[in-house]
């Protein structure tokens, strides 16, 4: 037996252990035509944490939920807003 993780849900675990202000998190879903988009919040001045140098939290964020979604069939897609 098998648990599909939630990309929301996952998100949101993996960006408050990335932050010092844990419930300043805030992960919103929606749907588009495109897929599912997960709208990522942190306090402002932890936006870098999310993102790291270069990008590479972010993308690595970004690798881990479409890995999670690939079951569900759905594309998902993380925005991380400011």
């Amino acid at each position: 037996m098998s648990v599909d993780p939630d990309p929301k849900e996952l998100l949101e675990y993996l960006a408050r252990c990335l932050v010092e202000q844990k419930e300043e998190v805030r992960v919103e879903e929606r749907e588009t035509d495109a897929g599912v988009v997960l709208e990522l919040r942190v306090a402002k001045d932890e936006v870098g944490k999310v993102i790291g140098r270069q990008g590479r939290i972010a993308r690595a964020l970004r690798t881990l939920i479409k890995a999670g979604s690939v079951r569900s069939g759905r594309k998902t897609i993380i925005e991380i807003v400011d």
